[in-house]
C-alpha cells in the first residue's frame, strides 16, 4: 500500500473517530471544515475524490499537492508527509512483524514458566537473523532471550500480558513524542498504548490539539476582558464548558463555538456591558 493511500486512509479513520460520522459525504464535509484550522482549504468534493481514489478504489488515484500531504500528515499527528512516511505503522499491518518464541521450562506451575515463553515482536521490513557474534560465542537460550529483551525493550508473556521495559531502558520521551493521546477530562495526555481501559478513546497524537486544547476548569475566573477572542465553548443539555482552543469537544463530539459576551455573562463571569440577551 502506497504511503499516500495509507495517509488518506488514516485521515478518514481519524475523522470517523472525531465526528462519529460514517458516510463518505459526511466525513468529507467534516474534514473540509475541520482542516481549515490547519490552514488547508479544500472543498468537500476534493475529499470525496480522495475517498473514491484511495479508499473505495472506484477512481484512478489522484496526486495531492505536497503542501496538502504535509497538512494532512499534521492532522493525524506527524510533522509532515516525510515524517509520516518514515514512522507510520498501520495497526493491523502484521506483514512486517517477526515473532520469536523462546521456551525455557515446561513446568506450568513454576515461576519460571511465567517467563518461559517470551514473544518478541520485531517491527521492521527484514527477516530476523541471529547475529554472528551470538553463534561464535555460543550464547545459550536465556542469554539470547535477555539480550533480545534489552535490545527490543518490549516483552509479551504467553498469556498475552505485557510488561513495560526496564526503567533504565525507557526512552524518557515526553508525552508529545508518543504515538497516541487520550482526553483525561481536562486536557490530552500522551500514551504509547492503543488501549488503556473501556470508555477511553485513544486517538493518534495531534500536536496542535495536545498543546493547545484544554478545558477551563475555573469558569468563574472568566470575564469578557480575559476570555473574548481567547476561549471557545460547548453547550450540551444546558451545560456549558469553556476551552482554550477551537475544534471539537472531546467529551460530546460537538463543534466548539467562539465565546461571546452573552455566553460568558450567563455561564461564567460577567461581561463588561452586562448584556442580558440570551444567545
Amino acid at each position: 500500500m502506497s504511503k499516500k493511500k495509507l495517509l488518506i486512509n488514516e485521515v478518514f479513520e481519524q475523522a470517523k473517530r472525531e465526528s462519529d460520522r460514517t458516510s463518505k459525504s459526511g466525513l468529507a464535509m467534516y474534514l473540509k471544515v475541520h482542516l481549515e484550522t490547519f490552514k488547508l482549504f479544500l472543498d468537500e468534493r476534493t475529499f470525496v475524490r480522495y475517498h473514491d481514489s484511495f479508499i473505495s478504489g472506484i477512481k484512478k488515484e489522484v496526486s495531492p499537492e505536497p503542501d496538502t500531504l504535509d497538512k494532512l500528515s499534521k492532522y493525524v499527528g506527524f510533522k509532515d508527509f516525510e515524517d509520516f512516511s518514515k514512522t507510520f505503522i498501520k495497526k493491523d499491518e502484521e506483514a512486517n512483524k517477526t515473532t520469536v518464541k523462546i521456551s525455557v521450562d515446561e513446568d506450568e506451575e513454576s515461576l519460571t514458566e511465567k517467563l518461559s515463553k517470551i514473544i518478541i515482536n520485531i517491527t521492521n521490513e527484514q527477516h530476523f537473523k541471529m547475529p554472528e557474534f551470538m553463534k561464535k560465542n555460543g550464547m545459550g537460550i536465556m542469554e539470547i532471550g535477555l539480550l533480545l529483551c534489552l535490545v527490543m525493550g518490549n516483552v509479551v508473556f504467553s498469556n498475552n500480558k505485557k510488561i513495560a521495559p526496564m526503567g533504565f531502558m525507557s526512552s524518557g520521551n515526553p508525552d508529545i513524542e508518543k504515538k497516541y493521546m487520550y482526553w483525561n477530562g481536562e486536557r490530552y495526555k500522551g500514551t504509547d498504548s492503543s488501549y488503556i481501559r473501556p470508555g477511553v478513546d485513544i486517538v493518534a497524537m495531534n500536536e496542535h490539539k495536545f498543546l493547545h486544547l484544554k478545558k477551563i476548569m475555573r469558569k468563574d475566573t472568566l470575564t469578557a476582558m480575559n476570555a473574548l477572542g481567547r476561549t471557545w465553548y460547548s453547550k450540551y443539555n444546558n451545560e456549558v464548558e469553556f476551552f482554550t482552543d477551537d475544534g471539537i469537544d472531546p467529551e460530546t463530539g460537538r463543534e466548539l463555538r467562539r465565546s461571546t459576551p452573552i455566553i460568558i455573562f450567563k455561564y461564567a463571569g460577567k461581561a463588561q456591558d452586562s448584556l442580558q440577551v440570551e444567545e
